[in-house]
């Protein structure tokens, strides 16, 4: 969520960024940029052009691939061939929740060090919104299908949403220049919800699973039961907040 813009990308019209607040601290020159465009490359040349900040993107990613295979191993301990896992699936789900805002922890910390150091450069800024897409993208999808969001259409609904935060980061990759900025060349507002505001879905589920409401339990059950059309009412949710956050017109200010 954090914006690490870098002095290369900064009079650029595709300016890389990712999906919270915009830094103008002046950068200083990024020799580490230079060592990924250098075709005389030594000994572990990418781990050596990584910034401290992009090392704590990193952590946020590693969030969501935890929580994604946290989802999966709830998914085998219920599933046919469950066996002694049962006793744990519940707990299991919980940690794919819970990395979450962990991984939103990192999000921030990454800008605030990146501030820190005035270091930061494209490859940091792609880093930021890819790790993003997994954890508030990827892994929340990940969650809802192992609650019981299995129909076909379920699927259809979990993936749009997915496909719109992706959609969204690309966007705001590509219009980060041009979006008003206060007296601190901080952007003035957000354009659509940011994604990791897909949190507020993971409490929901959260709150479901405390009440025992997943699989056949999962509120307001499902429509058009027994067809090709089956799905849960709930997954819905995850459409419109996809929608939310590719709108153009909604403006939150940023505080």
């Amino acid at each position: 969520m954090s914006k690490r813009t870098s002095a290369a990308a900064s009079g650029s019209a595709s300016s890389f960024a990712t999906d919270a607040t915009i830094s103008k601290t002046p950068a200083l020159k990024d020799n580490k940029q230079d060592l990924l465009l250098s075709s005389d490359v030594g000994h572990f040349s990418l781990v050596r052009a990584l910034h401290l900040a992009d090392l704590i993107t990193e952590l946020n990613g590693l969030c969501g691939i935890l929580s994604v295979f946290s989802s999966l191993r709830y998914c085998i301990a219920t599933g046919p061939l469950a066996s002694a896992l049962n006793t744990e699936a519940h707990s299991t789900l919980y940690w794919a929740l819970g990395f979450l805002p962990l991984g939103l922890f990192f999000d921030f910390f990454d800008g605030k060090v990146a501030r820190w150091r005035k270091k930061s450069s494209m490859m940091g800024q792609e880093l930021d919104s890819l790790a993003d897409l997994i954890s508030f993208g990827v892994a929340p999808a990940s969650a809802a299908f192992a609650m019981g969001l299995r129909t076909p259409v379920d699927h259809l609904l979990l993936g749009f949403f997915v496909l719109c935060g992706l959609t969204r980061l690309a966007r705001f990759n590509v219009t980060a220049t041009a979006i008003p900025k206060d007296a601190t060349g901080k952007a003035k507002y957000f354009e659509g919800t940011p994604i990791p505001t897909t949190l507020a879905l993971d409490a929901v589920m959260a709150y479901w699973i405390s009440k025992g409401w997943i699989h056949e339990a999962l509120p307001l059950g499902t429509l058009f039961t027994g067809t090709l059309l089956e799905f849960h009412p709930v997954a819905v949710v995850f459409a419109i907040h996809g929608c939310l956050m590719c709108s153009k017109t909604i403006h939150i200010p940023k505080p």
